[in-house]
């Protein structure tokens, strides 16, 4: 189902004038256009999609972002926002057209302001997120979005796409820590919302239009986020379980215990934990012989004087009691949870090195997870005898990886319409079982027609309308979601 926006009319661009224009805002040095300097806004992470484009802008303020998108606006030309370039679903590479501009935000990567008495930090979109993380960390608290690419990704891109990550359970998706945005509409109208009032009932809350926007509707120049307190106390445990339904049963038992205490609950299936120790080098086998599962889980505390090293013995121990689990290594210092963690996170580089992989990224509430894995396994069975499923995420949030492995495939490209074909079988699973096609990692130019075969005409109809009002012109990363 194609669901273009009305974009405008194509015109000819007269890229020197334009890039001389472009320049007089934001400097020369603000101006990309040799191919070698780029090429690397022109593709994204996976080299899954690559696109053309008449140059690149770099803003250095909010004032320069308004007169950039005014110019680009008054002349029909389409800009594609790009934060740190690590998404997963080709949202912020530009099409094939070149008549886009790839509005780039990283020389805006100033943190504001910090309030540590109020729990605020205020900071611009090219932040990377490790920066986000060591400013909140530098005054004592605690910004606990947390991801795989959080050396290169950046607080607006993290924004615009509601990214998950690992602390999901105990603190939410990115929406849920953004008290806050500063806009810049395609008009180049400058939308300020930054107040970071934790109660504000004055209207329809605009801010949330823009959190997992995907850059079509504006483009987010800086947030207003939410600190916590550090937690006293971490503790990191790998514990083998027997069964899926062991694992969602042992999440109930831990919460029972330590409330929302528990910050971390990650799953590993026996194939990616085999994939790790056998190509990754560093790893030492965790347990005598690879479990059917293991989850990597956290447990904070922020009492004094409490020793959560203890209580999560001894809970894992009348867990085991019970049979939810058979086996568990509990972290005692920073080396041995960093081992451990590592584990985890080169569960994706593993498969990278394995196989070519047809890649998921759904959700369902974590009760109906064991139910959903056996009728996915016998989903992708009927349509492709003997692929094996390389099983791994955040259980404890409901969000999982559940990547596809064709037979005999190896590292070679996946045909197209095999990909069709398993991604609509598990999909129609995950339908099937009320969650989501897309957890974390957005919907980009990847998963826009599978969306559209499953959200309702009236979902359409909303989204369009949104769109339409915000960007009539169609101009705002084109292509993308709707």
């Amino acid at each position: 189902m194609s669901t273009d926006s009305a974009a405008a009319p194509a015109a000819t661009v007269d890229t020197a004038e334009l890039t001389s224009s472009l320049a007089a805002i934001v400097g020369p040095a603000g101006v990309v256009t040799a191919p070698d300097d780029l090429d690397p806004y022109l593709q994204d992470w996976r080299g899954r999609f690559k696109g053309r484009a008449v140059c690149l802008v770099r803003p250095a303020n909010t004032d320069e972002v308004s007169r950039v998108l005014a110019l680009l606006c008054a002349r029909g030309i389409p800009v594609v926002p790009q934060g740190g370039n690590t998404g997963l679903c080709g949202g912020a590479t530009p099409d094939e057209t070149g008549r886009a501009v790839v509005l780039s935000l990283s020389r805006m990567n100033r943190v504001r302001s910090v309030d540590a008495f109020d729990n605020l930090i205020t900071v611009e979109s090219g932040c990377i997120l490790q920066q986000v993380q060591e400013a909140a960390s530098a005054a004592g608290r605690l910004f606990p979005l947390s991801l795989a690419a959080e050396g290169t990704c950046q607080i607006g891109g993290n924004i615009s796409t509601n990214a998950g990550g690992t602390a999901v359970l105990r603190y939410g998706m990115t929406r849920d820590l953004v008290l806050g945005l500063e806009v810049v509409l395609p008009t180049g109208e400058v939308l300020s919302m930054l107040r970071g009032l934790r109660k504000d009932n004055t209207g329809y809350d605009l801010k949330q239009l823009f959190i997992g926007g995907e850059g079509t509707l504006g483009v987010v120049t800086a947030a207003t986020l939410k600190l916590f307190p550090q937690p006293r106390e971490v503790i990191t445990a790998l514990v083998a379980v027997p069964t899926l339904s062991a694992a969602v049963q042992l999440l109930r038992h831990l919460q029972a215990d330590a409330g929302d205490n528990v910050i971390t609950f990650e799953l590993i299936a026996d194939v990616a934990l085999d994939l790790v120790l056998r190509l990754v080098p560093g790893h030492a086998p965790p347990f005598p012989r690879t479990p059917p599962f293991s989850v990597l889980l956290e447990v904070a505390s922020f009492w004094r004087g409490f020793s959560a090293a203890d209580a999560v013995e001894d809970s894992l121990a009348r867990a085991n009691e019970t049979g939810l689990c058979d086996d568990a290594i509990v972290a005692r210092d920073d080396t041995q949870s960093a081992a451990l963690w590592r584990i985890r996170e080169d569960v994706p580089e593993a498969e990278r090195r394995a196989a070519s992989a047809i890649k998921h990224d759904v959700s369902v509430r974590p009760g109906l997870i064991p139910a959903f894995v056996d009728a996915t396994r016998a989903a992708v069975e009927r349509v492709l005898p003997g692929a094996g499923i390389i099983l791994f995420g955040h259980l404890g949030d409901g969000s999982l990886h559940l990547n596809v492995v064709p037979p005999g495939q190896g590292k070679n490209r996946i045909p197209p319409d095999i990909h069709a074909r398993v991604w609509r079988a598990v999909h129609d699973v995950v339908t099937a079982h009320e969650g989501s096609i897309s957890a974390e990692h957005g919907i980009g130019q990847l998963k826009r027609d599978e969306l559209w075969h499953y959200r309702s005409a009236l979902d359409h109809r909303l989204m369009r309308g949104i769109k339409d009002a915000l960007d009539p012109r169609g101009l705002m990363n084109p292509g993308k979601v709707v």
